[in-house]
């Protein structure tokens, strides 16, 4: 059986090299930051990291992991309801539940899982689940393991969210679920907009705070801090692989029944060893500097808008944001592929996205800040996309000899 199987599979792989779809994976030999060495031995600046406060290296989150080790080891072998919880796990779900104003946190090994078993257990075919176009994968899945009615509105769209609340009237329970911050447009959901309509149509809401955590609202505490509404989404959804030191684990939080409730039911949790012991100590301590200072969200904000705003007058197609994530738009799959590789020659690491990460002839380059970005390393992140942007094309000599840019040339 194999032989033919085989022979299918190397087709359908010449089909997605010949598409230009194909995905190369590119190997890093040193911490994750600003500044990394792959393997060819070349220093390169990271820009497609979603290392959004510069932790993933952070001495002070290596400290915490490293005292870990110590006192409570390296695994604990076991999930969480037999003999998986230590006091750890404990403290830094509490911590996160006071970080985001909500009553309890559950936490998963990713926000894949904790995506995919929120709604199975609280939720059946008498529901009606209504999800934003253009979210996560984990959300789709996740929908996809529960009997609950399924509508899907346009991004972001609040009179075609309204229109499928509306079908959803004939079911028991209501759920809204979204993006906090759409991974590869970097638009923040408009959830002022969403709780109006959530009120009117009696329904909850749950937003996947991933993108938006640690980088949207003043103090990082995402988009409910954003739009002030702190403890009125049911439930919040996140992970501890982004903003959050970059390593691993997932979570929820929200309202202590609904926490409960996923204690007792819900799949991922309840057959997946705990996280280890030192992801949690890192994340307790990630969570008390969050809370210590702004310093880290100031400078990510002031390097996301300066980067914008530089692109832009460079005659870069940008869409808009109102988070870390610059999507600059090139449309041919292609091309992003070639401009990924003619970036890195310049010492810019960053990936092209295509179908199907994102949809057909929607091809880009998505840029992602950071606070362990320095302005030298802007310019010359900038900089570098103008050459290239000059080299294939996407950026055209104006008439008058010079670029049709800002740069002077």
């Amino acid at each position: 059986m194999y032989t033919s199987f085989k022979e299918h599979l190397t087709q359908e792989l010449a089909d997605i090299k010949e598409a230009g779809l194909f995905k190369d994976e590119r190997i890093i030999v040193s911490p994750q930051g600003a500044e990394i060495k792959v393997s060819t031995g070349k220093q390169v600046l990271n820009f497609c990291a979603n290392n959004y406060l510069g932790l993933s290296n952070s001495p002070e989150l290596i400290k915490a992991a490293k005292e870990a080790l110590d006192t409570h080891g390296y695994g604990m072998s076991s999930v969480r309801f037999i003999c998986g919880t230590s006091d750890l796990h404990k403290e830094l779900e509490k911590k996160i539940a006071e970080f985001f104003g909500t009553e309890d946190t559950i936490l998963y090994a990713a926000c894949f899982d904790a995506n995919g078993g929120v709604f199975e257990p609280l939720l059946n075919e008498h529901d009606a689940i209504i999800s934003d176009s253009l979210n996560h994968a984990s959300i789709i899945d996740g929908v996809r393991l529960c009997k609950a009615v399924r509508y899907r509105y346009a991004n972001a769209d609040m009179t075609d969210l309204e229109k499928q609340l509306k079908l959803a009237q004939a079911q028991r329970f209501r759920l809204i679920v979204t993006d906090g911050v759409f991974s590869m447009d970097g638009n923040v959901t408009p959830l002022d907009s969403i709780l109006k309509l959530a009120e009117k149509y009696d329904a909850m809401v749950m937003v996947d705070e991933s993108h938006s955590a640690g980088v949207v609202g003043q103090t990082g505490r995402g988009v409910t801090e954003l739009f002030n509404c702190r403890g009125k989404v049911e439930i919040l959804t996140g992970t501890l692989g982004k903003a959050f030191g970059g390593a691993i684990g997932g979570f929820t939080t929200g309202k202590k029944e609904v926490i409960e409730l996923l204690r007792q039911r819900s799949r991922p949790y309840l057959f997946s060893n705990s996280v280890p012991p030192l992801v949690a100590a890192a994340g307790i301590r990630m969570v008390d500097m969050m809370s210590e200072t702004n310093t880290l969200q100031d400078k990510l904000h002031a390097n996301t808008t300066y980067f914008v705003r530089k692109m832009i007058e460079a005659g870069f197609d940008i869409k808009p944001t109102q988070s870390a994530i610059c999507a600059v738009m090139l449309y041919d799959a292609k091309l992003s592929q070639d401009f990924a590789a003619s970036l890195l020659e310049e010492g810019i690491y960053v990936t092209g996205f295509y179908y199907p990460v994102v949809p057909k002839g929607q091809a880009r380059i998505r840029v992602q800040l950071s606070a362990g970005h320095e302005q030298i390393h802007l310019d010359r992140c900038i900089e570098a996309f103008k050459k290239v942007g000059h080299q294939l094309g996407v950026l055209k000599e104006d008439t008058k000899g010079g670029c049709g840019c800002n740069c002077g040339n």
